[in-house]
C-alpha cells in the first residue's frame, strides 16, 4: 500500500494489528464452542478471552519467532501461548492454519468492502445532484470523438450513475460471496474439530459457513470478488476519460476545479491539467491488474496449495486500497467539476448546423425519396458546410432537389433542438425513478 494513495479507515483493515486481533478472535470463539462440546476446559476457553481480548499483539516479537519457525500461524499462536500463558495449548484444536487464514480474509474483504459500498453512494450521490443540475445542459453527442447529435450533459452525468448503481450490486453480490467462513481442518473433514465449531464462528464473525472447504475456501468466490472491482475500476476510468476530453484546450465544456495557489506545471505557468482524472486512470489500470492472478489462484493442487497466498497479501489490501481511494477521488472531481454551458452551445454549433442531418433525411424519406437518395441529397449538402462551405440549413434550402420535397420554411422546422430533450424525462425517471 503506497500511503499517497490510502485512506486511514481502509488502511487499517490490513494493518498486521487488525489481523492478528481477527485472527485471536477466530482462534477464541472457536475455543468457546469447543468448551461448550466439552473438548478443552470451560476455563481454559475463559482464559483465553480474558487474556487476549485487549492484548496488543506484538509485531515484533511474532516476526522474531516467524523468521526462526518459518510459518506465520504457528509464530501468532506461539505469542498468543505467551501472552494467554498455559492454557494455550488447548487453542487452535483440531484446525489448520487455512482456519485462520481464509476466514480472516474473509473478514477483512467484507470489512473492506463496507467501505467501497459507503464510497459508492458518495459517488452515486454526487451523479445523481449533478445530473440534474444539468438534465437540459445542451452539449454534442459524440461517436468516434465526432459530433453525432445533441444530448445533454444531464444525460452523460445519468449515464454514469445508471452504470455505478450496476456496479453497487455487483460489489453487494461480491460482498455476500466473499463472507463466508471455513473451520473444518485438514483437508476440510471435519475429522478433529465438530462442524458447529464452524458454524459458531461464523456467526460470531459475521460470515455464512462455506458449504464444502477444501482445507481452503474455494477461490472462484475470490476471482468473482476481484472481477466485479475490476469493473468498478473500468468504469471509473470511463468517466475519467471524459472529462480528460472535455477538458482539452479545443473542446473546454468542463474542466476539473483549478484551486486558488495551485500549480499545472513546473514550465508553464499557464497549465490547468486534468490530473486528477489522469491519477484514478492509473489507479483503475492498478486494480483491473488483480483479474488475472485472482482467476489463476482457482486452481489450486489438489485439497490446498499456498500459490495463492502470496498473490492475495499483495492484490486484497492493493485492489480494496487502491479503488477506495479512487472512489472518493472520482466523488471530489464530480462534485467540483467546473461546467461551461455556453462554450458547450459555441461547439454544437460549430458544424453549423451538421448535427440535424438525420432530421432532415428522415423528413425527405417521409416525402417519399428512399433512403438511399435522401442520404445523398444530404450528404451532398453536408459536405460544403463540413468545409466551411455555407451554413447547412442554407445549403439546403438552395437545393431544388431536396425544397421540391421540403418546403424552405418546413426545413427550419427540423433544426429544432428541442427535438432531442424531449424524452430526457423519460430517460431520468428510468434512471432515478418517479422522485
Amino acid at each position: 500500500m503506497i500511503p499517497r494513495y490510502t485512506r486511514p479507515d481502509m488502511a487499517a483493515i490490513w494493518s498486521p494489528q487488525t489481523k492478528y486481533r481477527i485472527w485471536f478472535e477466530i482462534e477464541a470463539h472457536a475455543a468457546d464452542r469447543m468448551a461448550a462440546l466439552g473438548v478443552i476446559p470451560e476455563e481454559a476457553a475463559k482464559k483465553v478471552w480474558e487474556r487476549g481480548k485487549n492484548a496488543e499483539f506484538n509485531i515484533d516479537r511474532i516476526d522474531e519467532i516467524e523468521r526462526e519457525v518459518k510459518h506465520d500461524v504457528i509464530a501468532f499462536l506461539t505469542h498468543l501461548a505467551e501472552i494467554v500463558g498455559p492454557e494455550a495449548r488447548f487453542v487452535h484444536q483440531g484446525m489448520t492454519s487455512s482456519d485462520v487464514l481464509d476466514t480472516c480474509l474473509s473478514v477483512q474483504l467484507a470489512r473492506a468492502t463496507d467501505l467501497l459500498l459507503a464510497a459508492m453512494d458518495r459517488v452515486l450521490a454526487v451523479f445523481k445532484t449533478r445530473a440534474f443540475e444539468h438534465k437540459m445542459t445542451l452539449c454534442v453527442g459524440r461517436s468516434h470523438g465526432i459530433h453525432a447529435e445533441p444530448t445533454t450533459f444531464g444525460l452523460k452525468l445519468a449515464s454514469f450513475y445508471a452504470e455505478f448503481a450496476r456496479g453497487k450490486a455487483r460489489l453487494e453480490a461480491a460482498r455476500r460471496e466473499i463472507a463466508v467462513c471455513a473451520i473444518s481442518g485438514a483437508v476440510g473433514t471435519f475429522a478433529n474439530v465438530d462442524p458447529s465449531v464452524e458454524a459458531y464462528v461464523a456467526e460470531k464473525m459475521g460470515l455464512e459457513v462455506e458449504p464444502v472447504s477444501t482445507q481452503v475456501i474455494p477461490r472462484d468466490r475470490h476471482a468473482a470478488f476481484f472481477a466485479a472491482l475490476a469493473v468498478i475500476a473500468s468504469s471509473i476510468e470511463r468517466v475519467a476519460t471524459e472529462i480528460r476530453h472535455l477538458q482539452r484546450t479545443e473542446v473546454l465544456e468542463a474542466e476539473e476545479y483549478f484551486s486558488k495557489g495551485q500549480k499545472g506545471s513546473s514550465a508553464m505557468p499557464h497549465k490547468r491539467n486534468p490530473v486528477l482524472s489522469e491519477n484514478i486512470t492509473g489507479l483503475a489500470r492498478l486494480v483491473r491488474m488483480c483479474v488475472v492472478p485472482a482467476l489463476e489462484n482457482v486452481a489450486l493442487w489438489h485439497e490446498r496449495d499456498i500459490s495463492h497466498s502470496s498473490v492475495e497479501r499483495g492484490i486484497a489490501p492493493d485492489a480494496t486500497v487502491h479503488l477506495d481511494f479512487a472512489l472518493h477521488r472520482l466523488a471530489n472531481i464530480i462534485e467540483n467539476l467546473v461546467v461551461y454551458p455556453d462554450r458547450m452551445k459555441e461547439n454544437l454549433d460549430k458544424l453549423a448546423g451538421l448535427v440535424h442531418s438525420q432530421r432532415v433525411m428522415l423528413a425527405l424519406t417521409q416525402a417519399g425519396v428512399s433512403r438511399e437518395e435522401a442520404y445523398r441529397l444530404v450528404q451532398r449538402n453536408a459536405m460544403p458546410a463540413w468545409r466551411g462551405e455555407g451554413a447547412f440549413l442554407d445549403n439546403l434550402q438552395l437545393d431544388e432537389d431536396v425544397t421540391k420535397r421540403i418546403p424552405a420554411g418546413e426545413l427550419e422546422l427540423l433544426f429544432d433542438l428541442g427535438v432531442h430533450t424531449k424524452h430526457v424525462d423519460t430517460i431520468f425517471k428510468r434512471v432515478f425513478g418517479e422522485a
